[in-house]
């Protein structure tokens, strides 16, 4: 592969890593009731309404799911994965694609967990300033994950190991769930 299919596959990764990243937050601060006028989460609206406003009218959210978000960050995957299989010369099939771009979401989605879970565990660490945007988002991205391993984990002498727990589990749903995927859709797509 030459130097520019290599640029290319890292600007492609950057933009839409970026685009994917915009389209999940948005669903899940949605899913989790944040603040709207959080400025944030005004900016996530702003920057995603004009292309998820009208997919909403054709598929609609099912009770705080936002299954337009979740099909537009699929099929952002989807037109991520065509474009850098198509700067090394591959093409794909299209059911491939389409288990292909779901594992990569999954995985992109656990992967963003575990960044959440470790900024939270960071921002326990040096009591971060609660008036910032940024920490009760985190907060309550966080929250429905963490709390039902605190419930099964008692505090001892006054710390909280639920974020290690949930970073194992996290990072074993990625190992069981997302690479098994990964390695069908790549067969799928292949053969």
């Amino acid at each position: 592969m030459g130097y520019f299919a290599n640029a290319g596959q890292i600007v492609i990764q950057f933009v839409f890593g970026a685009l994917i990243a915009l389209i999940v937050l948005r669903v899940l601060l949605q899913w989790v009731r944040a603040n709207f006028y959080n400025p944030i989460c005004q900016f996530l609206y702003k920057a995603t309404n004009p292309v998820l406003m009208p997919l909403r009218k054709v598929i609609p959210a099912w009770r705080n799911l936002d299954i337009a978000g979740i099909t537009l960050a699929w099929l952002a995957t989807a037109l991520k994965l065509v474009l850098l299989y198509a700067t090394v010369g591959q093409t794909l099939g299209v059911l491939g694609l389409a288990v292909l771009a779901l594992a990569d979401l999954i995985d992109f989605v656990l992967l963003l967990y575990i960044v959440l879970v470790l900024v939270r565990v960071v921002l326990g660490f040096v009591g971060a300033d609660s008036y910032h945007p940024v920490v009760p988002l985190v907060m309550q991205l966080t929250e429905p994950v963490l709390r039902p391993f605190r419930r099964l984990i008692p505090n001892v002498g006054g710390l909280d190991f639920s974020p290690m727990i949930v970073l194992l589990v996290i990072t074993l749903a990625r190992v069981l769930i997302a690479k098994p995927l990964l390695d069908l859709g790549l067969r799928l797509a292949q053969g």
